[in-house]
């Protein structure tokens, strides 16, 4: 059996890895001219941990993570107005930046991948799919798997123009080298937060700080020049801004973008199947978006095990046992708004309230588990899955 998988993210590595488990030959194609290193930091756990485990990545992901000791909020002057202390009940969690994790996935999965690439035309029968990507080459394989993120090529031409949600909010990341600062800020992720402005820093190996940004914005357009537009909102806050701000650099180093939800009733068309966030991105307020692009790529490599080759028929289960998870999840991420980026002093001032309490005995571990939105039924050992074990 053959399979394209388009899209080098973690969703599209985590399925060939699990294809190819299961005795497929794969072969990705990523629109991006190399591998993305770098992201934001995520707190991978969950669902997707529970994945990692089985493929044999957890000394990997041990070895890349970062020591998260306090999350805490600022003020203008760089004073700490509240805290939470980050020390139990987070046995099963590992902060690290999104691009680590995808490295430690690539460097497991031994099918080519070709940059620079993506799909251009896609027809399908009842035996195959006979695609024709950019590059000018031609495939035929027995499955098309759309891993490339919300602005999916592979969704376009097989589903139509399925829109993003868009969550009025847009993100930007980016890293700046500074050892002292680094240095300051130590194992703390630390924020400041104003009515619809979210800014966070924290440092990486390295003498790096890793900047994040979220701003309220009902206009869906991204500016023009991403990097002025951060300064302009920014630039006045105070705390570490106008420093770190002076050194912000342009797209492509600079990532800006909208912050979305992909909701669909369909993931699958007869041998094409989406996964990750062409079909179900949670969006940054869930948290949980690595957690279920594994668990999906997981979902859909255990059915394609048990279908016997029947490739429609195992898409539209992975569909079913997926999708409920990804709804729970999707609506969780949008309650989450307010609290993650509050539009009015009265809820920044009810959050920092929240976190004081958590910092009674026990409450940290309580909001961590109110943090979590679930899916991890979505995972158990399989007896069809035994060739999934580590190699």
């Amino acid at each position: 059996m053959k399979a394209l998988v388009c899209g080098a993210g973690i969703a599209g590595l985590t399925l060939a890895w699990h294809l190819e488990s299961a005795g497929w030959e794969v072969e990705l194609v990523e629109r991006a001219p190399a591998f993305r290193d770098g992201g934001y930091m995520i707190d991978f756990y969950g669902p997707g941990f529970d994945v990692a485990e089985q493929m044999g990545l957890s000394a990997r992901l041990e070895a890349a993570r970062y020591q998260v000791d306090e999350l805490s909020y600022v003020d203008r002057s760089g004073r700490r107005t509240s805290r939470l202390k980050l020390t139990s009940g987070l046995e099963r969690v590992v902060s690290l930046p999104r691009g680590d994790l995808a490295r430690a996935v690539a460097d497991e999965v031994r099918a080519p991948i070709t940059y620079g690439a993506t799909v251009e035309s896609v027809e399908q029968d009842a035996e195959g799919v006979s695609l024709r990507l950019t590059d000018g080459t031609s495939r035929r394989v027995d499955l098309l798997a759309g891993a490339d993120g919300t602005r999916s090529r592979v969704r376009e031409l097989v589903f139509g123009d399925v829109a993003p949600r868009y969550l009025g909010h847009q993100v930007a990341a980016y890293v700046v080298d500074d050892a002292e600062l680094s240095a300051r800020l130590g194992t703390r992720y630390r924020m400041l937060t104003e009515p619809g402005l979210m800014a966070g820093a924290y440092a990486l190996r390295g003498g790096r700080i890793a900047l994040l940004f979220l701003r309220r914005e009902p206009d869906p357009a991204l500016p023009a020049d991403p990097a002025a537009a951060l300064r302009r909102h920014y630039g006045h806050l105070g705390w570490i801004l106008p420093d770190v701000l002076s050194r912000c650099p342009d797209p492509p180093e600079l990532y800006y973008d909208q912050v979305t939800q992909v909701e669909m009733d369909r993931w699958h068309a007869g041998r094409v199947v989406l996964v990750g966030d062409a079909c179900q991105a949670v969006s940054l307020f869930a948290g949980h978006g690595a957690s279920m692009a594994m668990a999906g790529a997981w979902v859909l490599a255990d059915e394609l095990a048990a279908a016997g080759g029947d490739v429609p028929a195992a898409a539209a289960r992975y569909h079913a046992r997926m999708a409920p998870a990804v709804v729970e999840v999707q609506r969780f991420g949008r309650q989450t708004i307010q609290w993650v980026a509050p539009s009015s002093r009265g809820r920044i001032f009810v959050r920092d309230l929240l976190l004081r309490l958590a910092a009674l005995p026990g409450g940290d571990r309580r909001l961590v588990n109110s943090l979590s939105p679930g899916g991890h039924e979505l995972i158990a050992v399989s007896p069809r899955r035994a060739s999934s074990a580590p190699r």
